[in-house]
């Protein structure tokens, strides 16, 4: 028999000072939280610190209100904090994901404790994380204190299992999960997806996250055959080219008929989906995202974004200026891993323009921003205009690709600072 606690009593044995991780994206233990801001309401404890991927929901552990009692350092900053961290209520704590957990293994972040959301145990006491496996397994297996919402909301997903024994408390809730839809993908998303699918070979093992772009990336998949899915994250997108058969597997080295992720943000169609489904796993971060299981998989191509490309190929991706927009995320993880693969591409794909109409390629990156993928990283470049390999190019070539695929009445000015930056002999050459 299970013996439950109330959230409130799991909570108590939270000390001050002390570090906690959460379970993210879309398993956040909003329960065990609001006990929390019930004992920091109360006087009952200060200084504690947390640490999670993005995570969806409320975030009072960040707001200012709690300025002393509540620190935030999350991997991945969401919009749900991006506020407090810019205007220093909140930080982001650098780090690739596969990383993430040898922050915990490591003991380079020591846990005072682990809060997760897990499913209903299985007729042998396992239980599974869910959507969040990412960083919370090394969280459970290192964290001194244990405390585990039980919710049958939570799908029973294979991969990387716990058992029920591990924790120290557990706490039952029934809160649905967070779901998140996204809007159909516009015009401009809808020729990026185009020119990235022209990349995509049939056969070919996809890393694609959430978003419009992977979403319209997906929509120009249908004719495709045969494609494999490992990454660190899916959504609607990929379950829909499964339901079509183009995701099958068949063609991976490794885990083979298995689509391989470690936290996933959409439906409950999805979250159905993995519920107790074999051909899923639902793996560690430090599996999903080390570059060399991933180049064990031919023809991996990985699909990321960026805030700001520079005509050098230095892709900024966290950050726009000083400020922190999101994280490094599992970005280079995927680059080096599909460039290390057998015929492997790594792709970066954005709009030309933002939405107010700023260029996105341009001559230098802005002061403070974040380079993510450094330029001797940076292979297929994307936008709404073509697509360019950067690799084996040079500096000034390099300029002259991307400013072939920025936006028409951006080129003009680009090709002057391009002219500024190099010199009369710029023009005189061709690529």
């Amino acid at each position: 028999m299970i013996n439950y606690v109330t959230a409130d009593e799991a909570v108590s044995h939270i000390k001050s000072h002390s570090r906690i991780h959460l379970s993210s994206v879309a398993s956040v233990p909003h329960i065990l939280i609001n006990a929390l801001c019930r004992r920091a309401d109360a006087g009952e404890v200060e200084d504690l610190h947390f640490h999670h991927f993005h995570t969806e929901g409320p975030a009072p552990y960040s707001e200012p209100r709690y300025e002393g009692i509540f620190f935030d350092q999350g991997f991945f900053i969401g919009p749900n904090v991006r506020a407090n961290v810019n205007t220093g209520y909140a930080d982001y704590l650098p780090v690739h994901l596969k990383d993430s957990q040898l922050l915990y293994r490591s003991g380079a972040l020591k846990l005072d404790a682990a809060l997760v959301s897990v499913s209903l145990p299985d007729a042998d006491g396992f239980v599974s994380l869910g959507t969040s496996v990412d960083c919370s397994l090394a969280a459970v297996e290192t964290a001194k204190l244990k405390i585990a919402v039980v919710n049958p909301n939570v799908p029973f997903a294979y991969g990387d299992l716990v058992h029920i024994s591990t924790f120290d408390y557990l706490v039952e809730d029934n809160t649905p999960l967070v779901t998140k839809s996204f809007a159909e993908p516009t015009e401009t998303e809808k020729l990026i997806g185009r020119n990235c699918a022209a990349l995509v070979e049939d056969g070919a093992c996809l890393q694609m996250g959430i978003g419009a772009l992977p979403n319209a990336l997906a929509a120009e998949l249908t004719g495709h055959k045969n494609l494999g899915v490992h990454t660190e994250m899916f959504a609607d997108g990929v379950l829909g080219l499964i339901k079509k058969g183009v995701v099958n597997n068949a063609c991976k080295k490794i885990d083979t008929g298995k689509t391989v992720a470690s936290f996933l943000l959409g439906s409950d169609e999805v979250y159905s989906y993995i519920n107790k489904n074999e051909a899923v796993l639902m793996k560690d971060i430090g599996y999903t995202n080390d570059p060399w299981v991933i180049s064990r998989n031919p023809k991996v191509v990985a699909l990321n974004s960026a805030t700001e490309v520079d005509f050098t190929g230095q892709i900024c991706a966290d950050s726009i200026g000083t400020r922190i927009f999101s994280g490094t995320g599992g970005q280079l993880d995927f680059v080096h891993g599909a460039v290390m693969s057998e015929g492997g591409r790594s792709i970066t794909a954005f709009a030309s323009r933002t939405n107010k109409g700023k260029n996105k390629i341009v001559s230098a990156i802005n002061m403070g921003g974040g380079i993510v993928t450094p330029r001797a990283d940076a292979h297929w470049v994307v936008t709404e205009f073509g697509a360019v390999d950067l690799f084996g190019r040079s500096i000034q070539e390099r300029a002259k690709l991307m400013i072939s695929i920025a936006h028409p009445d951006d080129r003009e000015m680009l090709d002057r600072e391009a002219f500024e930056r190099f010199g009369p002999h710029y023009h005189n050459f061709s690529i």
